[in-house]
């Protein structure tokens, strides 16, 4: 029978100062908030190889950096992808005895515990992946070997949830780039019932496959009790992958749960622009990606970068053309900028904001497409190319707005100027082109709200659950 070590606890939710970070779902269902009430804004980066490839020393510095640009959340995975099972980590240890997930490897999980304990120290949740997919099915990507039935998958889920059940930062995430239905379905619902039996402290979604537009968790579980919120895989499949589309299919749903693109175009991914027409995405892709997912209704976003992910050094082959290591992968352009899209959304009332379409009247398809939202006192459109758009000024119903722009890659806003809210009116981008993505920020002048991406002003009272959409 597998038991819980006797490891001292002294980052468990038995600090009472680490139980107020937990996090819920919000009352009205769209949003993630800790347990005081205060709105939590997810920022993630895909560190799928932390535990399998990383050291302490290397962890620490990546998890450092990763605070300071300014993310909350990283996806590690337990038994890794490549070769996670049969080669060791930096230390020589593998997770398991003899493949087997009723035999874990303390020493190998005592690393584990580790990086989670330092993610901790610099505020980070973990977004832990009990283990990868191909653990189950073995596909193009991953090495396996197949190890998991419904009987191990929920007495190892049992094991693990115990193991973390008192670690304030876990996010349980469960599935690894694999569909949830056929086969494998009856083993991914005994892993995570077998973790939420042992553990109701965290909360739970799924790790879809993308290809093909992308996948969702909701697509197999939407209405199963375990899972807390939708998460998708959108990909990296072309440039201009509309993965707003996918985010506004799971807002819609019912039940009502948060969601959000938890594995978009990665920053330094390869990709064929057209045939044979070759490059790599950059911060601009990034960008795109997340704001046309969080202005669609996501709670957070994701992010990814291609060296980083798989942390390539010296030590490992390339995977899937990866061209640089991921220390120096860390300072890429479009992981330093996704702060700006944080703090822009936490500098408004975050608990209020919907999609709103309808605030777009010159809508334009593909990679010009314009993405708006809107909450208590403020809207945001985001031009993706720049230009010229027109806006429904009436659906705010405010009597007079101040009109901003605010850059996505500086975080800084230029040319403000009032105006009347009604009927519709103009608004141009300070210049426009294929990569010139701006944000039009329409705030009402009687909230006397900061600059768009200032620390906001508003308490935390004024975002009561109970009031809001």
């Amino acid at each position: 029978m597998l038991k819980e070590s006797g490891r001292k606890a002294n980052w468990r939710l038995t600090q009472r100062d680490s139980s107020m970070k937990r996090l819920l779902v919000s009352q009205n269902r769209r949003f993630l908030v800790r347990e005081d009430g205060t709105p939590f804004f997810w920022l993630g980066d895909t560190a799928w190889e932390i535990f399998h490839r990383a050291s302490i020393e290397e962890a620490e510095l990546y998890l450092k950096r990763r605070r300071l640009q300014g993310f909350n959340v990283v996806h590690g995975v337990a038994l890794a992808e490549f070769d996670g099972l049969h080669t060791p980590n930096v230390y020589g240890d593998c997770p398991l005895v003899k493949d087997d997930p009723l035999q874990p490897n303390e020493a190998y999980f005592r690393h584990v515990d580790r990086v989670i304990e330092i993610a901790a120290q610099n505020d980070i949740w973990v977004g832990l992946l009990p283990t990868w997919g191909d653990k189950l099915e073995l596909l193009a990507h991953g090495k396996g070997p197949v190890i998991f039935n419904p009987q191990n998958a929920r007495t190892y889920g049992e094991w693990i949830g115990r193991r973390y059940r008192q670690t304030w930062n876990i996010i349980w995430i469960n599935g690894g780039d694999r569909q949830g239905g056929g086969a494998n379905r009856p083993i991914w619902e005994a892993l995570a019932e077998g973790i939420k039996c042992a553990d109701p402290n965290h909360l739970m979604t799924f790790h879809p496959l993308g290809g093909g537009g992308g996948h969702s968790s909701s697509e197999w579980f939407h209405e199963s009790d375990w899972l807390d919120f939708n998460l998708a895989q959108s990909g990296h499949e072309r440039k201009h992958l509309a993965n707003y589309g996918i985010i506004e299919r799971d807002y819609k749903r019912v039940p009502t749960k948060p969601c959000l693109d938890g594995e978009p175009r990665y920053e330094d991914h390869p990709v064929a622009w057209k045939p044979q027409e070759f490059g790599w995405f950059d911060d601009y892709d990034v960008r795109q990606a997340a704001y046309w997912a969080v202005f669609a209704g996501a709670f957070g976003h994701s992010y990814g970068c291609h060296p980083v992910w798989q942390f390539l050094d010296h030590r490992y082959p390339p995977i899937g053309l990866a061209r640089r290591y991921w220390k120096e992968a860390l300072e890429l352009p479009g992981a330093g900028q996704l702060k700006h899209l944080r703090n822009l959304i936490e500098s408004r009332h975050l608990l209020s904001r919907v999609p709103d379409q309808a605030l777009v009247v010159n809508q334009l398809d593909d990679g010009a497409h314009c993405q708006a939202c809107r909450g208590t006192g403020y809207a945001f459109v985001y031009l993706p190319q720049g230009g010229k758009v027109e806006v429904n000024l009436e659906i705010l119903g405010e009597r007079m707005l101040r009109a901003c722009w605010f850059d996505p890659r500086t975080g800084q806003t230029r040319l403000c100027r009032e105006l009347p809210g009604r009927g519709t009116a103009q608004f141009e981008a300070p210049f426009a082109g294929p990569c010139s993505d701006w944000v039009l920020v329409l705030d009402s002048q009687s909230q006397n709200l900061p600059l768009p991406g200032a620390v906001s002003n508003v308490p935390h009272s004024k975002q009561n659950q109970s009031t809001i959409p």
